[in-house]
Order: C-alpha cells, then sequence, then structure tokens
C-alpha cells in the first residue's frame, strides 16, 4: 500500500522516520516521508519546550488525512491517549542511557574538572548530575542534537549530558565520552525508543504497521510510562525508569530528584513480566511520595 509517513524535519527526526520508512519498504509498501513544522520547531533555541509541543501538529495531521502515519520519539508522546489514534508499534530501541560528551574526550562525570559547565535542557537531567557532582554547574542549553554540539565546541559550556539515542541515530556515537549508569541518571521514561502512530480505524493499515511492534519493547516503555503517570508529572518531570525484559522476568530502575539535586531517590525493582504495570505504578506512587520532583 501507499503510506505516507509524518514527522519533524529535524536531522535527527528525519533519521528516525527514514528507519521506519526502510522498514516498511523492505515489507513492500510504498512510503513517502511528509515534513511537518511542529510548535516545538518553531520556538526560539532557548525556550524551555511544553508538553507534547514535538507531537501535536504531527498527531493533528493524522488525524485530518494528511498522512497516515506518525513517527514520534516516544518519551515526547503525551500521557493522555488520542482518542482517534493508537500507538500501533513500537520497534527496536535505541541506547535509552544519557551521555556525556565533552570536546577533550576520555572524561566522565566523575572526573569533569572542578566546577565544570554542563549543558542540559532538562530538569531531571539537571537534578541528577547535580546530585551525583554538587560542584557542578548547569547551563540550561536547548536546540537539536547538531545544535548542542556546536555550542559545546564553541566553548559555551564544558560539557553535555545528551540521550545517548539521538547520537546513535545521526552516526555521532564516536563523540559520546560515557553512557551514564542507568542507577547515576535514570533514562527519561521512553528514551531511546520510537512511537508510531495511526488511526484505530485504518484496519488494514494497522495489520501492516503491527508487524513492527516488538513487545518486550512495548511492555518496557508502558511500565516506564507508567510510573511517570503515577506521580503525576510529564515528559519535563525530573522522573526516570528504565525497564528491561528478559523472559517472564521484569526489572526496572526508577529514579526521581528535584532539578536542585536534593531528595534523590533511586529503586531497583522486579518481578513477573505479568506485574510489570502493577510494579511500575507502585513504583511511581513511592516515588512520589519520597521526592517533591519540583
Amino acid at each position: 500500500m501507499r503510506i505516507r509517513l509524518g514527522t519533524r524535519g529535524s536531522m535527527l527526526a528525519l533519521a528516525q522516520s527514514d528507519w521506519v520508512a526502510g522498514r516498511l519498504r523492505s515489507a513492500g509498501h510504498d512510503v513517502a516521508v511528509v515534513r511537518i513544522v511542529t510548535e516545538g520547531d518553531l520556538r526560539p533555541v532557548d525556550t524551555v519546550p511544553g508538553e507534547g509541543i514535538f507531537v501535536a501538529a504531527i498527531a493533528n495531521a493524522l488525524k485530518r488525512g494528511q498522512i497516515d502515519v506518525a513517527v514520534h520519539s516516544a518519551k515526547d508522546v503525551p500521557l493522555e491517549e488520542e482518542p482517534d489514534l493508537v500507538i500501533v508499534a513500537y520497534p527496536e530501541r535505541a541506547d535509552p542511557r544519557d551521555a556525556l560528551v565533552t570536546k577533550s574526550k576520555a572524561q566522565s562525570l566523575a572526573n569533569l574538572p572542578a566546577n565544570a559547565t554542563v549543558g542540559t535542557d532538562s530538569p531531571r537531567r539537571a537534578g541528577f548530575v547535580r546530585a551525583a557532582r554538587g560542584d557542578l554547574r548547569i547551563v540550561p542549553l536547548h536546540g537539536n542534537v547538531d545544535t548542542r554540539l556546536r555550542r559545546l565546541d564553541a566553548g559555551e559550556v564544558d560539557a553535555l549530558v545528551i540521550a545517548a539515542a539521538g547520537l546513535d541515530r545521526l552516526g555521532r556515537g564516536a563523540r559520546i565520552d560515557q553512557r551514564i549508569d542507568p542507577k547515576v541518571i535514570t533514562p527519561a521514561p521512553a528514551q531511546g525508543a520510537l512511537a508510531i502512530q495511526a488511526r484505530r480505524t485504518d484496519g488494514a493499515l494497522l495489520e501492516a504497521l503491527e508487524k513492527l511492534d516488538e513487545q518486550d519493547v512495548r511492555l518496557a516503555v508502558e511500565a516506564e510510562r507508567s510510573v511517570l503517570s503515577a506521580t503525576g508529572g510529564t515528559c519535563r518531570a525530573p522522573v526516570g525508569a528504565l525497564a528491561s525484559i528478559e523472559g517472564e522476568r521484569f526489572t526496572m530502575i526508577v529514579g526521581g530528584v528535584n532539578s536542585d539535586g536534593s531528595d534523590l531517590r533511586v529503586e531497583v525493582i522486579e518481578g513477573e513480566r505479568s506485574n510489570a504495570i502493577a510494579l511500575a505504578g507502585a513504583a511511581g506512587r513511592r516515588l512520589a511520595g519520597a521526592v517533591l520532583l519540583r
């Protein structure tokens, strides 16, 4: 079938969408990639992003019938589900960890110079970095991956903390100094995963897209998002969760911290695969009771 695949026009969004398009083309489908400008693309570089600003315009185009499929970074998808749309597939996941990038290489969070500046656009990353190294100075640094790398190389900051998946998907994984232990900086729920969205009524298309779904990735992402939902937070909340599925066993690291580095809490939960969502929700409620998450 012919499929119009909607995506943002950033280099990372296009890389992600081209990967999905390639999978669909290899299955015999005719795929056209349609670029859509979102609110997040129009904001000034150093404006703090809001909930769903990279998703809403693409989802609206899907509802209006301008495209047939949307590809999102799963961590950007709002928790509240669109009634007319469905996340039909979570394909293979990239490295979900956060990464440290510097100009000098061979660095780690532990051995950055005293009082070094660290650029990040995330309250979560800022909080975990401050909890790990209270001397480091956080510099709000927004923009796409290439923009942030250029600002690092221009000397605006000494280091970046950024998603490893974005660097890997853009072929810039060699820039990574350290893939940070999730117990030190717990990744955002669904980080590194893609969410493929379509209309609930497009039966034949849904059937084709379901072939891209990885059940272990789906369960991990849904459990991680259950943690965030239980805390009452949004994708900007200083909450992290990273699940892994091995057969019938479920393991998840859950972390939360205030953006000033206070009230750090990291917990590892384990159990049966069938109890993953319930365990995740309980962990989220414990986290919300222990950390202000501001």
